[in-house]
């Protein structure tokens, strides 16, 4: 997906949103958001909009010498889900069908977004999940239950931090249809989430847990590792979550379902849906409504 004008100004306010969270010194945020606007000059619009953020998130590394900016909100992300899984364990499994449920409960966890939101609460997080459970949904249920069920190998890509405990919960189901491998980035990049926080939420003891090799805010295969590229052709289905993988992937080959929540203006209206939506977006024919 070509990054679109309406990004540019999108990417500016994250710039200054993630340099005053990261330092309070102004002139770390107006050096950061100069450097930026010269790079809006001459950045290819053919690329997806997470190349650029790319670009900023590893100059605001360097400027401010912290390897990983954003760990202590990433920590406070995880614990908010966390406490939530129990509660939501019980949500599957008394539901009339728990995979969907599950599936649901996945996309509720993208809310937690710094990208788009610079504070994330429980209360947003228990909203999101409430309209997940409740409100209208864009995607095929049976095609998406009959992809997983036509699969003998998973690759399942993560998005954020705290989002990941959600993601634990549709991975559970999984388990019993498929071989599930778990991709999360390379390198700290806004909230996004590490193997630290695979770890965190305790993914690494029902599955295998890799990383893409990447810093990137999506997943730009000619970026990722070897070894991440090989695994991504090698599943039999990628499930990806959250806008930044569908910014980067929606053009990519292979059998991918994407998963997230319309948070953005510029996603909404490509997909064309409200803003807001969850969506169960796939390269699979049949599987969209």
């Amino acid at each position: 997906m070509k990054i679109s004008l309406d990004c540019i100004p999108c990417l500016v306010r994250q710039t200054i949103d993630a340099a005053m969270l990261v330092s309070s010194d102004i002139t770390v945020h107006e050096r950061i958001l100069r450097e930026v606007l010269r790079w809006t000059a001459d950045m290819d619009m053919g690329q997806p909009a997470p190349v650029l953020a790319q670009l900023i998130h590893r100059r605001l590394r360097e400027i401010v010498g912290k390897k990983d900016p954003y760990r202590e909100a990433k920590d406070h992300q995880n614990r908010i889900a966390l406490d939530l899984l129990s509660e939501l364990k019980t949500e599957i499994e008394t539901a009339k069908d728990p995979l969907i449920t599950a599936l649901r409960l996945a996309i509720a966890g993208n809310v937690i977004d710094m990208g788009v939101n610079r504070k994330v609460t429980e209360s947003c997080v228990r909203e999101s999940i409430s309209q997940a459970l409740t409100e209208p949904f864009f995607g095929n249920y049976n095609g998406f239950r009959n992809a997983v069920a036509g699969a003998q190998s998973i690759l399942y890509l993560t998005d954020n931090a705290g989002e990941i405990a959600f993601d634990r919960l549709l991975i559970e189901q999984l388990l019993s249809k498929a071989r599930v491998t778990v991709a999360v980035r390379g390198g700290p990049v806004i909230n996004d989430a590490t193997i630290a926080d695979a770890l965190a939420v305790g993914l690494h003891e029902i599955v295998e847990i890799i990383d893409n090799g990447s810093d990137a805010p999506g997943t730009i295969l000619g970026d990722c590792s070897r070894e991440f590229k090989r695994r991504f052709a090698e599943a039999d289905l990628t499930i990806a979550k959250g806008q930044g993988n569908f910014e980067t992937l929606s053009d990519a080959p292979g059998k991918i379902i994407f998963l997230f929540k319309a948070k953005c203006a510029v996603v909404a209206k490509h997909v064309r849906v409200p803003l807001g939506t969850h969506l169960l977006i796939s390269s699979c024919a049949g599987l969209t409504n």
